[in-house]
């Protein structure tokens, strides 16, 4: 995709190119080096791959993007509303929010980057920049995989519920080798989370991240409603200075299970608080093989088929 109908906004043209792409089947949008400027949300569509050229092209919310919204009321830079079989990979999005008023009705509506109601969809190789809401977040999908992006959250006293990857309601899915920090300013909260809100999460493995969690957060929290949270492994990850390691999480007045969760493998330092604090309603949390180095104590209430074991401090 070398030209664009309005260099000063480039949305109406990446849209047409997408559209363009579906109808024929699918097909690469490929995007070159540059900055680029949205005034709309982009809405991916079935079989589309939209890749950049690596993280100098930038997708940037202009001075009017705010006055345009997503399919459900929020203020995402690019959503995949349903579609299947979609990539987003290779680019930055920037959604502005240093510049912009972000602090909006609807502003945690949908997200920087919002994959939702979407089957085998992958974002890779994403840096998000200047959010005010969550940076890539997953919701009531499946078969998805979030690989290899960045996460940062610089702003001071702009906004809050900043987290870096979100994933909602969804199932059968991958979070590896991500390099999320929500803490170079004091408004990010958790790193990466696995939330119940309407629907189970399971089956979901994070792997090899690197994770500093906001100020206002943890590295990982599993946040609990009325559904439950299960088959969940924590491998290889290394979580550092956050308040906390990974912990649980209850809301809406929400007590559902947590069960069949492994952490393993993973490096814990610098936190304040705990490395691992779960309590409620548990069943097969097994946590093997981790080193921590100024971190705080583990709280793992007693429950059946709970397994603790081979964890040190090494520093």
């Amino acid at each position: 995709m070398d030209g664009y109908l309005d260099p000063q906004d480039t949305s109406k043209s990446m849209q047409q190119a997408i559209d363009t792409a579906s109808k024929s089947g699918g097909a690469i949008v490929q995007l070159p080096e540059g900055v680029f400027t949205l005034e709309r949300p982009l809405i991916l569509k079935s079989n589309v791959t939209l890749r950049g050229a690596g993280p100098a092209t930038v997708l940037k919310a202009g001075p009017e993007f705010l006055e345009f919204e997503g399919p459900f009321g929020g203020h995402p830079l690019i959503t995949t509303n349903g579609a299947q079989n979609v990539t987003i990979a290779q680019l930055t999005a920037d959604q502005n929010g240093d510049e912009l008023e972000g602090n909006l009705p609807g502003r945690l509506h949908e997200y920087l980057v919002d994959v939702r109601h979407s089957t085998n969809a992958v974002v890779e190789g994403v840096t998000t920049r200047n959010p005010y809401t969550y940076s890539i977040a997953v919701v009531a999908s499946s078969d998805f995989c979030v690989r290899n992006n960045n996460t940062l959250v610089t702003s001071s006293g702009r906004y809050d519920q900043l987290d870096g990857i979100h994933i909602t309601d969804s199932h059968h899915g991958l979070v590896e080798g991500n390099t999320v920090d929500q803490r170079q300013g004091a408004d990010g909260d958790d790193g990466l989370v696995a939330q119940a809100l309407g629907a189970p999460v399971h089956d979901v493995t994070y792997r090899n991240n690197d994770v500093r969690g906001g100020s206002h957060g943890s590295g990982l929290q599993l946040a609990v409603g009325t559904h439950e949270i299960y088959n969940i492994t924590v491998d290889g990850n290394r979580f550092w200075g956050s308040p906390d390691g990974i912990k649980t999480g209850y809301y809406d007045d929400g007590a559902a299970a947590v069960r069949d969760v492994a952490v393993k493998n993973n490096e814990f330092f610098n936190l304040q608080g705990p490395w691992l604090n779960f309590h409620g309603d548990l069943e097969n949390i097994v946590v093997t093989d981790n080193v921590t180095c100024h971190a705080g104590s583990i709280m793992l209430e007693d429950a059946p088929g709970n397994v603790l074991a081979n964890n040190g401090t090494r520093c």
